[in-house]
């Protein structure tokens, strides 16, 4: 089969598209024929060697998959042949990734995709979502409470936005032009705001006088005194930042309001976690409200070009999809 991989962690210029050996259905295994995949940040991470985790070499990059049940395993229950199906968990802790025309996966591991759900939309959508059921699940929210999204307009934010909103919490958020504030308001936002010319404050304060519940900062870069400073009394902060972020954080204000501050990294999911953001997913899938950003389509053979332009930030709306 075909297939994007490397030898051994490095730039995106080291990744190779050529034949391997074909994966096997072994027992409680799924042989699946890909549809689609795409580029996410932890992706760059693991194959530049920024995220060490043992690796096998050749090892096939890429995490997200939607496609075909080809063939089923001893012991398979849960799918047949030619069901559709999507995964968030391949590429890491021993096993192989998703950039090729087949991959074998654990059948625990693995989700139904409803009749209907466009295979790159879904595709791009499965890993924001996954960051956005983990991190809600760590924030306990309730109807009604408050939500602020710093970057709406991105891949994680656009999932949580969607998925907040439809949980029935009061969501805020900000992006960098007029674009990305409609698309904001058009998935569920109630307040938006440019982050670069708006007075952020003035718009929160306006949409939450007291403070906002759940504040989540999807920069990469987050700045503690805003974010405590635009706290409810007993809010709660959702961290996701670069692995060399290393921001100051005001400890006073931030006991004295009783707040608590959650991280988590999809990688560290228990299989009991993923399970159960997985169920929310597929519920929203068949729910027909998918809205995901395509920036654009690729074929397989164009991975390190893919990598490139997420590795070096590109300007991207939305996510990279690849089909072999």
């Amino acid at each position: 089969m075909k297939a994007a991989y490397i030898d051994a962690p490095g730039p995106p210029e080291s990744i190779h598209f050529g034949d391997l050996p074909m994966p096997v259905a072994g027992p409680g295994k799924i042989l699946v024929k890909v549809t689609a995949v795409c580029v996410d940040p932890i992706d760059v991470y693991i194959r530049s060697g920024t995220f060490k985790i043992p690796l096998p070499s050749p090892f096939i990059i890429g995490r997200d998959l939607v496609g075909l049940v080809e063939q089923v395993g001893p012991g398979v229950t849960k799918f047949k042949l030619g069901d559709r199906v999507w995964c968030n968990n391949q590429g890491y802790d021993g096993r192989q990734g998703t950039f090729a025309e087949y991959a074998a996966v654990d059948e625990r591991l693995l989700y139904p995709l409803p009749a209907g759900v466009d295979e790159h939309q879904a595709v791009g959508f499965v890993h924001s979502a996954f960051t956005a059921c983990l991190g809600l699940e760590r924030a306990q929210p309730r109807a009604g409470q408050t939500l602020f999204v710093n970057g709406g307009a991105g891949n994680v934010g656009s999932a949580l936005i969607q998925m907040a909103a439809g949980a029935g919490l009061r969501v805020a958020a900000t992006a960098g032009n007029a674009e990305g504030l409609d698309w904001c308001r058009s998935i569920g936002a109630e307040a938006v705001a440019n982050y670069k010319t708006d007075d952020v404050d003035a718009v929160l304060k306006a949409f939450a006088p007291a403070g906002v519940d759940i504040y989540w900062d999807t920069s990469g870069q987050p700045d503690f005194d805003s974010a405590i400073n635009r706290l409810a009394t007993g809010g709660r902060i959702i961290v996701m930042a670069g692995l060399k972020a290393r921001p100051p954080f005001p400890v006073g204000p931030f006991y004295v309001k009783g707040c608590s501050m959650h991280g988590f990294a999809i990688t560290h999911a228990s299989d009991t976690e993923l399970a159960s953001s997985a169920e929310s997913i597929v519920n929203w899938f068949g729910q027909g409200k998918l809205q995901v950003r395509i920036d654009r389509v690729l074929p397989l053979s164009e991975a390190a070009t893919a990598h490139r332009l997420v590795e070096e930030r590109a300007p991207i709306a939305g996510k990279i999809v690849l089909t072999p």
